[in-house]
């Protein structure tokens, strides 16, 4: 099915769960000026949601054309069930592991509303949580897995891309069992790894926390997430995620030799291919990553600094790819990293400090 051919997305559109991600869905539909009704075990989250402008209460009169299921992972497959058996509408759930799900909901229901399910899950989220979180721009631009199975119906398939499409995003086709695998390595494994390096810091000296700096805020920020959510992720992919914690394992094995025996060839190895990995995430807009480099300028910690000096790169004609702001903690001054073209970077530096700014080079 072609995009000019899928079915049109008219609504109703149900969304269970207003939290972070159910909210946001409901905000783009209604932007769209699409009806949305919010069912949620918590009377006060669909209160919130409503207030934002994300819909209304659902009634037993509601025949929505789509369902999404946006609830925690533990109570995916039951959302789906009721789902299902109380409407003929798709439905779809945004949940981060498609094939548990799957295999409980086949279970349970027959063939003909089996082939209404399309599982997806959008690549976008946040530390914080709940329906005051959520906005109608949180999947701009952002890949969405879109997951059907071998017995779901192609117009069920399209309409779940239809949302996707509707909410900004990047539809990306792919098996339940291919998607596992795929977010157990770049989102389930990473944030174990953060969980890792941030509970180091826990009981850390005083002292040694002084000297925190970006790097470990960079490797750390997603361990801040709520870890109860995270240990119902792990559990429904837990065998995807042995079997890389397995392999990371190994390596931590060799990294530890080659430290203890003073191994530089070998330590140059392991270290290499970090920086293949990082090279191989893609870049802006899925394409391929460009070279970049940094440009350091302190910014005194003022208001309309940072404004002014994203203003200076922009009247410079230097596009700012990324940006990090590292704290002094003994002045009023933050070191901001701007990440740009690799052969802007010259260019930025000498205009920046024609203008005034201190740089680092």
């Amino acid at each position: 099915m072609t995009e000019d051919a899928l079915p049109a997305l008219t609504g109703p559109v149900e969304v269970v769960g207003a939290g972070l991600i159910g909210t946001s869905v409901a905000l783009v539909c209604r932007r769209l000026g699409i009806e949305v009704v919010l069912r949620d075990t918590s009377a006060e989250n669909v209160r919130t949601a409503h207030g934002l402008g994300a819909g209304r209460a659902v009634t037993p009169s509601d025949r929505p054309q789509l369902v999404v299921v946006a609830v925690p992972p533990a109570r995916i497959p039951d959302a789906i069930v009721e789902a299902l058996s109380r409407s003929d509408a798709v439905v779809t759930d945004v949940g981060s592991v498609k094939e548990a799900p799957l295999a409980a909901v086949a279970r349970r229901v027959g063939a003909a509303d089996l082939a209404r399910y399309v599982g997806s899950h959008p690549m976008a989220g946040s530390e914080r949580s709940g329906p005051l979180a959520a906005s109608a721009a949180l999947f701009d631009g952002r890949p969405w897995a879109v997951t059907p199975h071998a017995a779901a119906d192609a117009r069920a398939v399209g309409l779940v891309e239809s949302l996707v499409l509707e909410c900004g995003a990047a539809p990306v086709r792919m098996g339940p069992a291919e998607h596992d695998r795929a977010v157990a390595r770049i989102s389930h494994l990473p944030h174990l790894a953060a969980v890792l390096v941030a509970g180091r810091l826990a009981a850390a000296p005083v002292e040694h926390l002084a000297l925190s700096g970006q790097g470990v805020r960079d490797v750390t920020r997603v361990a801040a997430s709520d870890p109860a959510l995270w240990q119902q992720i792990l559990e429904a992919n837990s065998e995807a995620v042995l079997d890389l914690l397995a392999e990371v394992r190994a390596d931590l094995d060799a990294l530890m030799t080659a430290v203890a025996a003073d191994s530089g060839p070998d330590l140059v190895e392991i270290l290499a291919r970090g920086n293949a990995g990082t090279a191989a995430i893609p870049g802006k807009h899925g394409g391929p990553a460009r070279p970049t480099r940094s440009v350091f300028v302190a910014v005194p910690d003022h208001p309309g600094e940072l404004a002014r000096l994203f203003g200076d790169a922009g009247e410079i004609g230097v596009n700012i790819e990324d940006v990090h702001i590292d704290h002094d903690p003994g002045r009023p001054v933050g070191l901001t990293e701007l990440v740009v073209e690799r052969g802007s970077a010259d260019r930025l530096l000498a205009a920046l400090e024609s203008r005034g700014w201190t740089t680092h080079r």
